[in-house]
């Protein structure tokens, strides 16, 4: 079974089309997001239509719990672009039925799916939605040792938009950033995190759209161009979204 992971999609069209053709020449059978499918982004209906026609799991991201809920902990940029991103979905077309029916997924999203000792989650193993676990938190012995404690084997995720393996060598811990990681990353016996990247706002420096390719005990990273112009256009034009929401697509930041 060969398996797609996304993530951090935020409303990112043209992104999510190109991941999604690569995953097809990829020879993908199953696509899994790790939710995040709107915020920020031109194009959150667009997306949330595509999720549902293609991805067998979809986790609920902090993002997505953002549009159906109040914001909490939202810097202004993002709670603006949550307001919008509202706005699509209440008033997109395709008439109530086709608005409730997004809205209901959203809403019935789980904030976690565990198969076998695989983990899937939009956060951490310990609080799935909203905790960010980024490299530097290696040092952080007390931090690491509270989430591997809740991992069985490997815990995929995404939140930071930052891909790289998490890995826990009898209490020495370490991280390998996703583009340092030449071909296929196979897993042993000791416990994984991964942070599967970002499709639609990746930011470790590289614009291009980010998902992993997961078959058996390995994954693979999967970078794929897409038209990053066009997208920022879009934000560009719609006034209730900050124009940096496009400009920062180009550095990849």
């Amino acid at each position: 079974m060969r398996r797609a992971l996304i993530s951090d999609i935020h409303g990112n069209l043209e992104a999510l089309q190109a991941v999604l053709e690569d995953a097809d020449r990829e020879g993908v059978e199953e696509i899994y997001c790790l939710g995040d499918i709107v915020g920020y982004g031109p194009n959150p209906v667009e997306c949330l239509d595509l999720v549902i026609d293609r991805c067998k799991v979809t986790i609920l991201g902090n993002h997505d719990q953002a549009a159906l809920f109040d914001p909490d902990g939202f810097n202004e940029m993002a709670l603006h672009a949550i307001f919008w991103t509202r706005e699509q979905l209440d008033t997109a077309v395709g008439g109530r039925h086709s608005v409730d029916k997004r809205w209901d997924f959203l809403g019935e999203r789980p904030k976690s799916v565990t198969e076998r000792d695989m983990l899937f989650v939009h956060g951490s193993a310990r609080d799935p939605l909203s905790e960010y676990v980024f490299p530097q938190d290696v040092m952080d012995p007390r931090k690491m040792d509270a989430l591997f404690s809740r991992i069985e084997h490997i815990c995929f995720q995404g939140h930071t938009h930052l891909p790289g393996v998490f890995c826990d060598d009898d209490g020495r811990y370490c991280f390998e950033y996703g583009n340092e990681i030449d071909g296929d990353f196979v897993f042993d016996d000791r416990k994984f995190m991964v942070n599967v990247g970002s499709v639609g706002q990746p930011r470790d420096g590289d614009p291009r759209a980010c998902y992993v390719v997961l078959e058996d005990r390995s994954i693979a990273y999967r970078r794929v161009k897409y038209d990053v112009e066009r997208t920022a256009r879009k934000i560009y034009a719609a006034a209730e979204l900050d124009d940096n929401l496009g400009s920062r697509l180009f550095g990849g930041r």
